[in-house]
């Protein structure tokens, strides 16, 4: 019998109709990107079905709290807001938009082929060519710095400098990338089902992280700045990186132990809260400093979760699977 306790009744159902590969907030309006290629923007009672991307699937996006910025496999960059309104951004000439960054200040940046563009508020637009594939990207919290990750490793890349992009290297084929808040650390998942990390200063050392049952693809980190948790084992793994070493020597913690593997992880914005969707369809809200947890949906044969994620204001809760099933939490 579950004894967890239960906030399933709360939660608003959606009927995506399709592959939920991401959930974003456009403030409090609901944004579930489909492997369709269509929008489903949710506020309160209202649904409202956008074609985004007509002829292709929706492979990655971003949110800002203000627009919703979408890639697809049509090479398309999709810019949608929470009226409705949707209109392409740049495209790449068919090559697929493997990966999207938005900058705090309102530039844009993403990826097709090793191709990496990156245009600022202002409209100024810049490119680099990777050394392989760009398959993340993230800005770093200050300036106008981009990560991008290849094989082998990542490039720190100032798009409005006339200079070589800065390497951090290691050996392998490097996917999702990660700043720390603090812009501290830069952090990788990787082919082999590990994390990579990097410590800016003083060394560039590196920070090796494994011992995953699956590729951790779902990276968070905690609204403190000092813990980062991941997706790719059968509980949340979270890194500590409060110290100046961050996770080297350390062991991580280990919460929402389930038999059945996370697969997307989120953190509360404001509070030491995480939430957690596994394989088996299943979502809990944990609470970091003890592991307490509250259901939000029970297990669903056939609806692993692929998409979770929070509003600005922390007061909604996300989730998407893979079967088009969806659903929103409200918090009070």
């Amino acid at each position: 019998m579950n004894t967890i306790p239960d906030l399933t009744r709360a939660v608003i159902d959606v009927e995506a109709g399709a592959h939920v590969s991401a959930i974003c907030f456009l403030q409090s309006t609901g944004a579930f990107c489909l492997g369709d290629g269509a929008v489903v923007l949710v506020r309160d009672a209202a649904r409202h079905r956008v074609g985004a991307h007509p002829d292709g699937s929706i492979l990655c996006a971003a949110s800002d709290g203000e627009r919703l910025v979408t890639g697809g496999d049509d090479g398309r960059v999709v810019v949608t807001g929470a009226d409705g309104s949707t209109r392409e951004f740049a495209a790449s000439g068919g090559t697929w938009i493997d990966a999207l960054a938005l900058h705090h200040e309102g530039g844009i940046a993403w990826s097709a082929g090793r191709n990496v563009t990156a245009r600022d508020r202002k409209g100024r637009e810049k490119r680099f060519q990777a050394p392989s594939s760009a398959r993340g990207l993230a800005f770093a919290p200050k300036g106008y710095r981009l990560a991008v990750a290849h094989y082998n490793g990542v490039s720190l890349w100032f798009p409005n400098l006339e200079k070589e992009p800065d390497p951090l290297e290691w050996k392998g084929s490097h996917l999702d990338v990660t700043w720390s808040p603090d812009g501290r650390f830069v952090v990788t998942s990787m082919q082999e089902n590990a994390l990579h990390g990097w410590r800016l200063a003083p060394d560039r050392g590196h920070m090796r992280m494994s011992g995953y049952a699956a590729k951790p693809r779902s990276l968070s980190w905690s609204a403190d700045g000092e813990m980062l948790a991941t997706s790719g084992a059968d509980a949340v793994i979270a890194w500590p990186f409060d110290s100046k070493e961050g996770p080297t020597g350390k062991a991580p913690r280990e919460f929402g132990v389930r038999a059945a593997r996370v697969t997307r992880v989120a953190c509360h914005p404001q509070m030491p809260i995480c939430a957690a969707g596994y394989e088996d369809g299943c979502v809990l809200m944990i609470r970091i400093s003890d592991g307490s947890e509250l259901l939000v949906r029970p297990a669903v044969k056939g609806s692993p979760i692929t998409a979770l994620g929070w509003d600005p204001a922390g007061k909604l809760l996300g989730f998407g699977a893979a079967d088009g099933a969806a659903g929103i939490l409200p918090l009070p």
